[in-house]
């Protein structure tokens, strides 16, 4: 994933958006980079890697480093970034966030166009560099954008610092990521998070449309090209990734958790899933809310039974190598031990995508006496890669659970009843949870439906990206 902030005011915008860009570490801990611009330096750039060090101190002298009425930063977990251009539209600092599944067919376009590229390690064209090749096709970047996201095939939200000091944001063409903007008596703001600009005393002043794209300076935001009518937001904000405080389309994280938990404990207690049970807890961190709804709507107590260690490592998916996931995963799990004992135990998690983590979180708990440990997933049983974001991307769907599961069953032939194994009413969806109870050690497992999760975000289910549980576009 990756988020980006900027802003253009009447004062020095350097330290409101390395703040503002640090309130989106969560998103992301492999490259930081801001950009500014003022009248006598023209575009400054400064970029650092922050896999071992937080964006926060890596970039806390950035003030003495770099100045300017209007500035960018972004965090990111692929390319560095941002990137100056300089082209026919003139010079400019360019960040991204999405995944250009596309990118080397796009590449071998330009360059037999007569085009040319400066590779990263490995070949590799920063994506950046890939759109502004695109953009700066055309005879002004909101045209240039448009083009650009129209070959992109993924995701592609651009926010583009100009050598007058205005700033350029994009919605990708669908809306599948947020991007807001910010007011304040001495200029806007534009960010992924909208808790990192009122956090900065900006108000909201606009969340953009689905490929809408606007020009914003210390005075004020002028539309450039109107967004569309067709909107596929990704479902994943809420359940899992998306900030506790955030709210997208008007809909807070925090508060869908809730209401998720309650739906999951309703079905739960007609179905009769819950008994015995002493406690309910959440896989932190992103579990824990759909766990408290779960807990109050049920009665059943909640309970913090382990802890997670997190003043080093914040989210067990952020190191880039599985087997470092899977270390850091199991070094921060902390037992209360008087919370454990002899005790049936009901955790929420977020999502259940490969299992490995979950597994061993499992076998953490009965080392340490646990009774009996069901699960429940915040969201449907994941069948697809995500195509679209840098979320749940698996180099072949069969390192999912749930897909390999199936195979295990049934054979490739039951990947054409995907349908039914993700419905936990049908015979073939109770084989798989049964599947996955007896892999993981589980006691009882369920998923929420997808019908539960649209109900709790509350958006139009034709507005929700949804392809990673059902694979429909």
């Amino acid at each position: 994933m990756g988020g980006f902030f900027g802003a253009a005011l009447k004062r020095d915008a350097v330290t409101d958006v390395f703040f503002g860009t640090d309130y989106h570490s969560h998103l992301g801990t492999r490259c930081g980079g801001m950009a500014a611009w003022n009248p006598e330096k023209g575009l400054q750039r400064v970029i650092h890697n922050i896999e071992n060090s937080p964006f926060r101190t890596r970039f806390e002298s950035i003030s003495a480093e770099m100045s300017g009425f209007s500035a960018i930063g972004v965090i990111s977990d692929f390319d560095p970034q941002p990137l100056l251009i300089r082209s026919r539209l003139g010079a400019y600092a360019i960040c991204m966030i999405g995944v250009i599944n596309n990118a080397d067919a796009l590449i071998n376009e330009r360059v037999a166009a007569g085009g040319d590229f400066g590779a990263m390690t490995g070949g590799r064209v920063n994506a950046s560099v890939l759109l502004a090749s695109y953009i700066n096709q055309k005879d002004s970047f909101a045209e240039g954008i448009r083009y650009a996201q129209s070959r992109v095939e993924g995701t592609a939200s651009i926010l583009i610092l100009k050598e007058d000091g205005s700033l350029i944001a994009a919605r990708d063409r669908l809306g599948r990521l947020p991007v807001l903007v910010g007011r304040r008596d001495d200029g806007y703001c534009v960010s992924f998070e909208d808790f990192a600009y009122k956090k900065l005393e900006f108000e909201t002043c606009r969340e953009l449309g689905p490929g809408e794209i606007v020009e914003i300076t210390s005075d004020g935001v002028t539309q450039l090209l109107p967004p569309g009518e067709e909107m596929r937001i990704c479902s994943f904000l809420w359940t899992y990734y998306g900030y506790p405080t955030s709210a997208y389309e008007g809909v807070n994280v925090e508060m869908m958790r809730y209401i998720n938990g309650r739906i999951m404990a309703k079905r739960d207690a007609e179905l009769g899933n819950n008994e015995g049970v002493d406690y309910v807890g959440g896989v932190p961190d992103s579990g824990t809310p759909h766990a408290i709804g779960y807990s109050n709507e049920s009665g059943l107590p909640f309970a913090r039974a382990f802890i997670k260690y997190t003043p080093t490592w914040s989210r067990s998916f952020m190191p880039t190598d599985q087997s470092q996931r899977n270390k850091v995963a199991k070094m921060k799990q902390i037992p209360v031990h008087e919370l454990i004992r002899g005790k049936s135990l009901l955790f929420v998690d977020d999502s259940i995508v490969r299992g490995t983590q979950l597994r061993e979180t499992v076998e953490f708990l009965y080392e340490n006496g646990a009774k009996a440990v069901h699960m429940r997933s915040a969201c449907p049983p994941i069948m697809y890669g995500c195509k679209y974001l840098n979320f749940s991307r698996a180099t072949s769907d069969m390192e999912l659970i749930a897909r390999r599961k199936i195979v295990q069953l049934e054979g490739e032939e039951g990947l054409a009843h995907i349908d039914e194994y993700a419905n936990g009413d049908t015979e073939r969806g109770k084989k798989l949870r049964q599947a996955i109870c007896e892999e993981l050690h589980l006691a009882s497992l369920e998923y929420q439906t997808l019908d539960g999760v649209i109900r709790a975000i509350g958006l139009p289910a034709e507005k929700l990206c949804t392809y990673c549980w059902n694979g429909r576009e």
